[in-house]
């Protein structure tokens, strides 16, 4: 029988998070490897676990007037992990920036050690009343991180769009896609990034991928999903679009 870990490590403020798991048939994709939308759901549930286990659910944040949202994240694809294997999802909160509280990821191979995933994401501290962003020296629910680390994944930064993009496709927002913060969930973007791709890109190998939430996607509306392809630059470049507004922008690498 598998025995799967949790553990913390380090000090106060130097503390990561450390998850071991199998990765199930139906959380790769049809090349039976890790899915744009399980890495994604994975990162997300990895941080908010860490912070569980401190002190910090959801409902503690809540009763406090407080979420913490995904705003910006960056992942390198050393080797995508494939069904079966057991993994290792490691993260930790490094130095803030003003706006923003920030996070490292790390996917490895339980058994080698192999790096197979790197990440980088930035949050916002948000007031639930007001939906302003709080700024990072004020949430003082925890010691303020002090990690600073070498990154080997694009940093979370702007993505620039083209002026021309081409439409892609139309997904409308179902009750499904939507989580406990009232919108969509942010890993679901990750679905329809793939689908929304040409066959012929489905294929590739990808080696980065980057995605910026704008604004919230809500049930019952239209997302309208756009893509410019630069084969010389091996970069594809997509939005999705809700009434006119951008709700995220999404960068491919290959």
């Amino acid at each position: 029988m598998d025995t799967f870990r949790q553990w913390h490590e380090g000090t106060e403020t130097e503390l990561k998070f450390h998850n071991e798991s199998r990765l199930y048939f139906c959380q790769c994709d049809a090349r039976h490897k890790l899915s744009l939308f399980e890495l994604l759901r994975l990162a997300t549930d990895t941080a908010v676990e860490d912070y569980r286990q401190r002190g910090m659910s959801w409902q503690f944040l809540a009763e406090r007037g407080i979420a913490i949202l995904v705003s910006r994240q960056s992942f390198r694809f050393h080797r995508l992990p494939e069904a079966n294997a057991r993994i290792t999802i490691s993260t930790w909160e490094e130095a803030p920036q003003p706006l923003q509280l920030m996070r490292t990821y790390e996917i490895t191979d339980t058994d080698s050690g192999e790096r197979l995933v790197s990440g980088r994401a930035a949050w916002m501290v948000v007031d639930v009343q007001s939906r302003r962003i709080v700024r990072a020296k004020d949430f003082t629910l925890r010691a303020p991180p002090t990690i600073s680390t070498d990154h080997d994944c694009l940093p979370p930064g702007k993505i620039t769009v083209p002026e021309r993009m081409a439409p892609l496709a139309e997904r409308p927002i179902c009750y499904s896609d939507i989580d406990g913060n009232g919108h969509m969930n942010n890993a679901r973007y990750g679905a329809f990034v793939m689908d929304c791709l040409p066959p012929e890109y489905r294929q590739k190998d990808f080696t980065d991928f980057r995605i910026n939430y704008s604004k919230e996607a809500v049930c019952g509306g239209q997302l309208t999903l756009s893509g410019a392809f630069d084969d010389e630059g091996r970069k594809i470049v997509l939005s999705g679009t809700q009434d006119g507004a951008t709700c995220f922008e999404a960068e491919l690498f290959y």
